[in-house]
């Protein structure tokens, strides 16, 4: 006596009220796959090659540094570095901070 006639005639299910509340779920499906191989695959495939770069750095290589400094690797020590960034002055550094392995040294034109 109460219920109003839209709220008895929704009550009971259609037989295609399952396919619609999973179309509802497809553009979120899709954003989810769209991150995925746009940023996330990406990134990690980046890390995966500066990981990869880091176990090949070897004395003598020139490297740069997350600060832009530049050197040549005088020492590698499990997970630091140490790199001569000029003649004499040598600085410890953590092996994942270095952005860039430009190969070994050249000898300058003295």
């Amino acid at each position: 006596m109460f219920s109003s006639p839209a709220l008895a005639q929704t009550a009971g299910a259609s037989p295609g009220s399952g396919l619609a509340a999973f179309s509802s779920f497809i553009p979120i499906v899709l954003m989810v796959a769209i991150f995925y191989f746009l940023l996330i695959r990406p990134q990690q495939t980046r890390m995966k090659q500066h990981r990869v770069m880091l176990d090949a750095l070897k004395r003598g290589d020139t490297v740069v540094t997350g600060g832009g400094t530049i050197g040549r690797v005088t020492r590698v020590d499990g997970e630091e570095a140490e790199v001569e960034i000029a003649n004499g002055v040598r600085v410890r550094v953590v092996k994942s901070t270095l952005t860039e392995v430009r190969g070994p040294a050249k000898p300058a034109n003295d």
